[in-house]
């Protein structure tokens, strides 16, 4: 057996991930045989195994991602996601009342709901329409403020139907909802990721085009150090940080006015200031915003810590089209 012999018997193993021979993708560098012969019993065979490099991996997969239904007809200035390594921080909170605000200032803002198993952002905008599927992708369902929001719950038949996948599953209708909805011309796609840093995380920052990561915590140090491993993902990944908000930072009391921190001290310079990012701002906790938010009526809530948050990330990643006129 000859080299090219080799090469062709080679050609018929598939990676299981890119479904694609081994030979075509790049993964075989070298094939040298030292005398042409029938490969017996006696044959000497050498295999040398070595990671791909990152360059590698790119070429590897040029051509293999395929492009979804709608993702050449949308124009997306920019996405930005929400993300923190933790739980019940306030990622939906923060996600909803940032593109609230900045479609209050005229920008053409979507709420891509990453949290396949855990959606909430239909519930705070009080969206219950099937989104409509076209010739030229699925159409999102738009808010009373004109934000275009998709979500996995708006797909199921009982909001409450439980999404029992796995990661894979999960993945893909990530892409789906990027690539098979028609966003149309967007300035800004704000996607709300789910906790940690598994599969959707991942997906998301592999798949779309992201221009920046807004990281959401609490008081707490416990949810601080789990926001810095989602901080040490996005270093990994070479996704910027636009600075960190700090959710449930405080109450104030409604009968003299005293600032409570119910959750200990603030631990929020610790976190930004190793990360070299801006502290975006601090959210009080205010039953107003809760009651609000299970109401359906999140697009009526006024919160003044989110026009500094509006304001700096606005600083950061600023629309490249004009503002649409406020609605």
């Amino acid at each position: 057996m000859n080299a090219e012999g080799i090469r062709k018997a080679l050609a018929q193993v598939q990676d299981p991930e890119r479904h694609k021979d081994i030979v075509s993708l790049g993964m075989v560098r070298d094939i040298v045989v030292e005398a042409d012969t029938a490969l017996d019993s006696g044959a000497k065979v050498e295999v040398q195994l070595t990671e791909m490099t990152e360059e590698e991996r790119r070429k590897a997969l040029q051509g293999q991602t395929q492009q979804g239904a709608a993702e050449h007809l949308n124009k997306v200035d920019h996405v930005l996601a929400i993300m923190s390594g933790k739980g019940g921080v306030g990622k939906s909170l923060v996600t909803g009342m940032l593109a609230v605000e900045l479609a209050r200032r005229g920008y053409r803002v979507g709420v891509l709901d990453a949290d396949i198993t855990g959606p909430s952002i239909p519930k705070m905008f009080g969206l219950t329409e099937r989104p409509i599927s076209g010739p030229i992708g699925i159409a999102p369902v738009k808010s009373k403020l004109g934000l275009s929001v998709m979500s996995i719950n708006l797909l199921l038949p009982n909001e409450d139907d439980a999404v029992i996948w796995r990661g894979p599953l999960i993945s893909g209708a990530v892409k789906q909802f990027w690539g098979d909805v028609y966003w149309g011309t967007l300035d800004y796609l704000l996607v709300d990721l789910p906790p940690g840093t598994a599969d959707v995380p991942l997906t998301v920052m592999q798949s779309l085009p992201i221009d920046g990561i807004v990281l959401v915590t609490s008081p707490q140090d416990l949810a601080g150090m789990v926001v810095r491993k989602a901080a040490n993902m996005a270093a990994q990944l070479d996704k910027p940080i636009l600075g960190v908000v700090e959710n449930m930072s405080h109450a104030i009391c409604p009968h003299c006015g005293e600032r409570i921190d119910l959750f200990g001290p603030s631990h929020l310079s610790a976190i930004c200031e190793p990360l070299r990012v801006p502290v975006l701002g601090r959210i009080p906790i205010d039953a107003q915003i809760a009651t609000l938010c299970d109401q359906g009526q999140v697009e009526d809530c006024v919160v003044p810590a989110f026009a500094q948050i509006t304001d700096l990330v606005l600083a950061q990643v600023p629309a490249a089209g004009p503002i649409s006129e406020a609605k």
